[in-house]
């Protein structure tokens, strides 16, 4: 980029002033930076790393060439916003502890010179505005350097060592997000979309809203060198509980005037409704969405960042690392207490050090960063940044929120009856089902990784143990519950695979471990249940009694049928099927077995024809059958891609009859290189947001072109 500015215009000078010209050298610097997925139109840089400019003016002295750069409103050297330096001296401390802003001279003429200037790695991230001087020649530019964290640079605070994690994290704008229940892992795929070329400056935006920013803005832009408060900023913003945060969260249930939450598979249609509807909150989201989201936002500013699911996640209202949950006498769990223990939930990892909290790295690397609004820290809907490596070791007097991410992966739950006339008695203490099969995607792959290990020791064994009564003993000084030995055991299992639309086969085992025959009343229900633990609807229920011999195993088969649970699923995330016996004795001992049910969901088919070249047509179809003997209502498919398609294609909405097919013909151009993702949604009345998606890696459309260029 080569932009003429008189002097006058530049810095106010006199008329008769020399004219300079620069080159931004967009094209050479972008891809230097790892930035020209986001446009070679205009200078964006990783700091810790030099950029190239040439500046040209007649009589230009290459030893004299003086640069200022100026971050946010009342740009000053004494809090890292402003910096003036030159080709004979560097800026006077400026950014302190990692060096300072400097220029030295690479090539000179009479008439132009190649300047390399060096921004420190302790930058703040952020728009730059670039004033360069020399004798009597000048030129300003408003919003010429835009400055992001540099995972590259051995210096930077997000520095990430591995150059494949880098790309997976940093660079990759496809991704995977986990869903389901532990026993049945889902997943879905999502378009992260953080090079795209709007993105980078809706990020900007969302600093420039946060309160802190508000607030006192010189403040809050002298400490956007930190990656820490970078990312607590962030996981506040995405949420639109304090402030204008991109995302409205809704879980009851009822999604009028917005978007249900399973619908969205991408990041970039959500921030860019964001910024369209003047910065207004986009209706809806759930965990999942507000931490993709997130993902994005940490990405395109350069923080290492992934998605992770951690599975039978407790709500921890009071942080005294106990969930308690409740069941009625009759079977039914009753509506949502204070605690509550989620089929899943999603949060983000940010790879940064700590010094804050220690000087010998004790607590570096992955930071939980979780932006859906649970509980408020520090009086706002955020939480983290979270050393992993503290909520591993128990030390939940740690910043930022780790008592309550140790609740999430490794709370116990108490489990109450609660009786007809409100009393309650404790049937079950449960110190292992709380953190389950923490997962994210692997470097690399599609495949799934399993980090549990990385959040805690086995479950059961000695050190885990340890580990909880020392998060215990920071936190509360209390001591966990010890579990009663029942002498029944009971478990529910399936016959088979769940199909959504199907009646669900289930049996129930009990086994005695008593002496004695044993008379027990058993009650059986189903619920269909929110992913946060919460229950919509009952759906199904029976009684009986039985006789349980004893040292014996008892099995009784029961059906859930569609016609029962199908209407109320829509967009709850499963089915909760407990069994309470009860011993018909004095004591009127008690025992549960419960399941998490997903029924599978019908197939989507996406399919791709022709070669993934840049520039090149190719076509998308998207079908789905109706597999009921009832019509679909409502019926619609929609498909995105960043790099691949500019904006979301959809399909109008129709009625399916039995056996009938909607269908969705794309043609589309790739307007960039490398691993793209298309993603397809169906949605309809019964069956609400099935996703599909195929891999497009998109070359460049003139190989023998470049192979020709290389060999001279």
């Amino acid at each position: 980029m080569s932009v003429n500015l008189s002097s006058r215009n530049a810095a106010g000078r006199d008329q008769a002033a020399v004219m300079m010209k620069v080159d931004f050298q967009c094209v050479k610097n972008n891809t230097d930076h790892h930035t020209n997925e986001i446009t070679l139109e205009r200078l964006i840089i990783r700091r810790g790393k030099a950029f190239s400019l040439t500046v040209s003016a007649e009589n230009l002295n290459p030893e004299d060439i003086q640069i200022t750069v100026e971050t946010g409103p009342g740009a000053c050297e004494q809090k890292g916003t402003r910096s003036s330096f030159s080709s004979s001296c560097p800026a006077p401390g400026s950014a302190p502890g990692s060096g300072s802003w400097s220029v030295s001279v690479s090539s000179s003429s009479s008439s132009s010179a190649g300047l390399s200037v060096k921004c420190p790695s302790s930058a703040c991230v952020g728009l730059y505005s670039l004033t360069l001087r020399s004798g009597s020649c000048a030129a300003s530019f408003e919003r010429a350097v835009t400055v992001l964290f540099n995972p590259w640079c051995a210096d930077d605070s997000v520095f990430l060592p591995s150059e494949a994690e880098r790309q997976e994290y940093v660079m990759n704008e496809q991704g995977i997000v986990y869903k389901g229940v532990d026993e049945y892992i889902t997943s879905m795929s999502w378009d992260f979309g953080q090079f795209e070329d709007d993105i980078v400056d809706i990020c900007l935006k969302m600093l420039d809203l946060n309160p802190k920013c508000v607030k006192d803005a010189q403040e809050d832009h002298s400490a956007r060198c930190n990656p820490i408060y970078i990312s607590r900023v962030i996981s506040t913003m995405i949420n639109s509980d304090d402030d204008k945060g991109v995302l409205m969260g809704q879980w009851d249930g009822s999604y009028i005037g917005g978007v249900v939450p399973s619908k969205w598979s991408s990041s970039v249609e959500i921030l860019r409704r964001w910024i369209k509807y003047d910065c207004h909150p986009v209706k809806f989201g759930q965990c999942w969405v507000f931490a993709a989201v997130m993902c994005t936002v940490l990405r395109c500013l350069g923080i290492p960042c992934r998605v992770v699911t951690n599975y039978q996640s407790a709500h921890d209202t009071d942080q005294n690392l106990l969930v308690d949950e409740y069941f009625s006498d009759y079977g039914v769990r009753p509506k949502r207490d204070l605690d509550s223990v989620w089929n899943y939930h999603v949060w983000v990892e940010g790879w940064m050090r700590r010094p804050d909290l220690s000087e010998h790295s004790l607590y570096d690397g992955w930071q939980v960063l979780d932006p859906t609004p649970q509980e408020k820290s520090s009086g706002i809907y955020c939480c983290g940044p979270a050393p992993v490596k503290a909520v591993l070791q128990g030390h939940t007097d740690v910043q930022y929120d780790v008592p309550f991410v140790f609740g999430e992966v490794n709370a116990d739950k108490v489990t109450w009856l609660v009786m007809a006339n409100g009393s309650k008695k404790k049937i079950l203490s449960d110190t292992k089902s709380v953190g389950q099969n923490i997962s994210t995607k692997a470097v690399g792959s599609n495949s799934r990784l399993d980090i549990t290990d990385q959040y805690k020791h086995a479950e059961g064994s000695v050190k885990e143990r340890a580990v909880f009564d020392e998060a215990t003993k920071r936190v509360t000084g209390l001591k966990p519950s010890e579990a009663p030995r029942p002498t029944v055991q009971m478990n529910i299992s399936l016959d088979s695979p769940p199909l959504n639309g199907t009646d669900i086969k289930l049996k129930l085992v009990l086994k005695s471990q008593n002496t004695k025959a044993q008379d027990l009343s058993l009650k059986m229900s189903a619920q269909v249940m929110r992913y946060t633990g919460t229950p919509a609807a009952d759906v199904w229920s029976n009684s009986t009694n039985i006789q349980l011999q004893p040292n014996t195993e008892q099995t009784l088969p029961f059906t859930v049928p569609f016609a029962a649970y199908g209407p109320k699923m829509l967009d709850n995330n499963c089915i909760k099927v407990s069994a309470i016996a009860t011993e018909k004795t004095e004591t009127k001992e008690t025992y549960l077995a419960e399941k998490d049910i997903v029924p599978h969901s019908p197939a989507l088919d996406l399919t791709v024809i022709g070669t993934p070249l840049q520039d090149s047509e190719m076509s998308a179809e998207v079908v789905f059958e109706n597999p009921l003997p009832a019509p679909l209502k409502n019926c619609s498919v929609t498909l995105t891609g960043s790099g691949l398609l500019k904006n979301t294609e959809k399909s109008s909405a129709v009625e399916l009859g039995p056996g009938q097919r909607i269908r969705l013909k794309v043609q589309f151009r790739p307007y960039r290189l490398g691993p793209k993702k298309l993603v397809a949604n169906f949605d309809s009345s019964t069956f609400r947001n099935i996703k599909a998606s195929v891999d497009v890696n998109v070359r460049p459309a003139t190989p023998a072109l470049v192979l020709l260029n290389f060999s001279k």
